[in-house]
């Protein structure tokens, strides 16, 4: 297992933007109120809350307005405009009041004429996407104090007839003619393998669809997650499994550290999908906790990878840059399971759950792991 954890090849250079040197980190609006519930109040509470509950000193610093934020039309000079009765104090002051707080504000966009509420939530609205405003709409965004950007395909290639690489870097290259750095965020949900084409356009790329609050959704999109991770590559460009879903639906305590350690063992962008100011103590506690997180933000060789599968229990790992691995031992099954991994050497075991030591490994690591659960390890060489 060992050598198979070192034998990554080298990656391939990732947008020159000089942004997302580590897995991005912050909120999304969409998972906690879609598109009709949006407003700025909503977008003022989430950063007061991650200002206060200790989700910013953990490093979620971007607060993203996702879709529906938009008014109906375009103004008379063609650019964008915030809705009105939504958002009355414009985007400007709501980035600023973001930006009060010691975070980041991000912003959704399309690159074609119809957004995805526009098809799926029937947002009434016409024109809005960026489809022949792309420098236009970079502009808009730079004079708002933006400082991410998603953009989200909703099928524009059957509604415009697109093509995503072409599209994608587009707006790439509008963001790089700006005087703001704007990290950029594609969202095509890995229908064209985004992962082996997106490198070079963009910051993070979705690998996959939606992710569902529920333990059916989080196991498939790991699944999906097995495939592209050889895809991983130098800082500054992440697959993006979608936003976590802690906090959401039907989640257990156990599923959702079990979803957490895998998105960490990815070096999965972070971005909590609910509402922080009403975050149980347990939801809170698994979306702060900083061991984890440091797995997430520390990229030696490759983002994690599926080492082996036995049953419902498998095992994922990855090279740490002080010379040791993170591991996450995976139960997808509904009964206990004995899960071990081969690691030849003399390791110290610690448990980045229980945030202690657990002894010494000589050879092989096992723990007896929950059902629909994960025991997340870092291994130091002894």
């Amino acid at each position: 297992m060992l050598a198979v954890l070192l034998s990554w090849s080298p990656p391939v250079h990732a947008v020159s933007n000089g942004l997302a040197r580590t897995p991005p980190m912050g909120w999304n609006s969409w998972n906690q109120v879609r598109c009709y519930d949006l407003t700025e109040q909503v977008v003022r509470d989430a950063a007061d809350a991650l200002a206060s509950t200790g989700m910013r000193e953990a490093g979620y610093h971007y607060v993203v307005i996702d879709d529906c934020w938009q008014a109906p039309t375009r103004a008379a000079d063609g650019s964008l405009r915030p809705d009105p009765v939504r958002f009355p104090g414009g985007i400007a002051a709501l980035a600023e009041y973001v930006h009060d707080r010691g975070l980041l504000f991000g912003i959704y966009a399309v690159p074609g004429s119809r957004t995805c509420a526009m098809a799926n939530d029937g947002y009434p609205a016409t024109g809005i996407g960026s489809l022949g405003h792309e420098r236009q709409d970079a502009g808009t965004f730079e004079d708002w104090d933006v400082d991410y950007l998603k953009y989200d395909w909703c099928n524009a290639d059957t509604v415009d007839g697109l093509q995503p690489q072409a599209a994608f870097a587009k707006m790439r290259d509008e963001l790089a003619r700006l005087d703001r750095p704007i990290m950029y965020a594609i969202s095509e949900y890995g229908l064209s393998r985004p992962w082996t084409w997106a490198r070079p356009v963009a910051n993070l790329w979705r690998t996959t669809f939606d992710l569902q609050p529920e333990w059916t959704s989080v196991r498939g999109v790991i699944d999906q997650q097995a495939a592209v991770a050889e895809s991983s590559g130098l800082p500054g460009g992440w697959n993006d499994p979608d936003m976590l879903q802690i906090g959401n639906g039907t989640l257990t305590d156990a599923e959702n550290r079990a979803h957490f350690s895998m998105w960490a063992i990815l070096n999965a962008p972070l971005f909590a999908g609910t509402d922080p100011a009403k975050l149980g103590a347990g939801d809170l506690e698994t979306l702060t906790n900083t061991e984890a997180i440091a797995v997430d933000r520390d990229f030696a060789v490759a983002q994690g990878r599926r080492l082996a599968v036995s049953g419902a229990g498998e095992v994922w790992g990855k090279p740490l840059s002080d010379g040791g691995f993170a591991l996450v031992l995976l139960n997808t099954g509904n009964t206990l399971t004995s899960i071990s991994a081969s690691i030849p050497g003399i390791w110290a075991v610690r448990d980045l759950w229980l945030h202690k030591d657990v002894g010494t490994a000589d050879g092989t690591v096992s723990a007896t792991v929950a059902p629909h659960s994960a025991t997340m390890l870092r291994l130091t060489d002894r």
